[in-house]
């Protein structure tokens, strides 16, 4: 099959990633598989996925991309599109309207809709709302990324059809970084344990209290090196609040990587320290490379991965003593990690495309092709 799958822009984090894998799956799948990207970060290359043919549409925001996907749509005529994030989705279904394409749409909500919508009449948020019940008619398929926040989307919008399908996260590419080299003696030499962070550096990750929770452990006399990979607004903050703690020779913030696995497969402890989340990718990452997750029990996600807690150590948001009571017990007790391979198996690739394809009704299909094809 021809299919497309489509980002609002290309970043090394979240749903850019996510979409990555996702067409990577798809095409050793054996599918044509086309990433259209709506604008692509100046400073970063594109991405190397075989099979996959990449298309930058160089528009400034999302509402610019609508008639290249119009165009797109009416040219490359594929069979199924997934799409992510709302506002993006009521974009490729307005254009699916407009062109008459036959395409089967999948579109999946990545962030909670008690930030994307409002019951304020004519704010932005109110009228993407009205938009999305307008063409929403349209969607073979509505997913979220995980079961809680199908229930968020069902108490915005009754009779939500919306069904939870987790992203790709565990696949041969993925476990084939986790084994690249470490030039970095904290994680080589480990002379201390290794607490490790990675995402933006903006206000709902709740990093703040992560580098409180390190200053506190410091004066319980539990000495330990902190790592944060990321980029955003907050890093000047980030910094001198590092420098105020006293922590300038115990915490790192390094900026982006474009391999945080082997990282994480190195580190003692990964702390999820946000106040908000769709479903965190890199959480599931941490635990696939072995990694002992803490993890705040924010809405949405976290609690779901950890399965109540059973996989890793939860806790309050905007609490770092509770942030540094969970890293203490993490460290006297880390998750064996057969036991978290336990917890991410249904972020397998192949697990994932069968649940998508099940949805959209050409699971069946899929099935008996490759059936046949054994036959034969």
């Amino acid at each position: 099959m021809r299919i497309c799958v489509i980002t609002p822009r290309l970043v090394v984090s979240g749903v850019s990633l996510a979409q990555q894998r996702f067409a990577r799956a798809l095409a050793d799948a054996g599918h044509e598989v086309d990433l259209v990207i709506g604008r692509s970060e100046p400073d970063l290359p594109a991405p190397h996925l075989p099979g996959v043919e990449i298309i930058d549409l160089q528009r400034p925001n999302v509402r610019a991309m609508f008639w290249p996907i119009c165009s797109y749509l009416r040219n490359r005529q594929p069979e199924v599109v997934f799409s992510a994030e709302d506002h993006l989705n009521a974009i490729v279904l307005l254009a699916a309207i407009v062109t008459g394409s036959k395409a089967k749409i999948s579109g999946s909500s990545r962030v909670t809709p008690f930030d994307t919508y409002s019951r304020r009449p004519f704010s932005k948020k109110w009228a993407l709302k009205q938009i999305i019940r307008a063409v929403g008619w349209r969607a073979d398929a509505l997913t979220c990324v995980s079961a809680d926040m199908v229930d968020q989307y069902r108490a915005v919008f009754p009779r939500a059809p919306h069904t939870a399908v987790y992203n790709i996260i565990d696949d041969a590419a993925n476990r084939a970084r986790m084994h690249e080299a470490v030039d970095d003696d904290w994680f080589t030499e480990k002379d201390y344990p290794v607490i490790i962070a990675a995402g933006m550096l903006e206000p709902w990750k709740g990093f703040p209290d992560l580098i409180r929770a390190s200053k506190l452990l410091k004066d319980r006399g539990r000495e330990v090196r902190l790592v944060i990979f990321g980029e955003g607004s907050m890093r000047t903050e980030l910094e001198e609040l590092t420098k105020e703690l006293g922590l300038k020779d115990f915490v790192r913030l390094p900026g982006r990587t474009d391999n945080p696995l082997k990282y994480f497969a190195r580190a003692d402890v990964f702390v999820l320290s946000s106040h908000v989340e769709g479903l965190p990718n890199v959480l599931v990452e941490a635990m696939m490379c072995g990694c002992t997750p803490v993890s705040t029990d924010c809405p949405t996600g976290p609690r779901e991965v950890l399965q109540d807690g059973a996989f890793g150590y939860l806790g309050p948001p905007r609490d770092p003593v509770a942030l540094a009571d969970n890293i203490e017990k993490a460290l006297a007790n880390p998750i064996p990690p057969d036991k978290l391979a336990l917890a991410i198996r249904p972020f397998q690739d192949k697990e994932v495309l069968r649940r998508h394809f099940e949805i959209l009704g050409i699971f069946a299909k899929e099935a008996n092709r490759e059936e046949a094809a054994v036959e034969a």
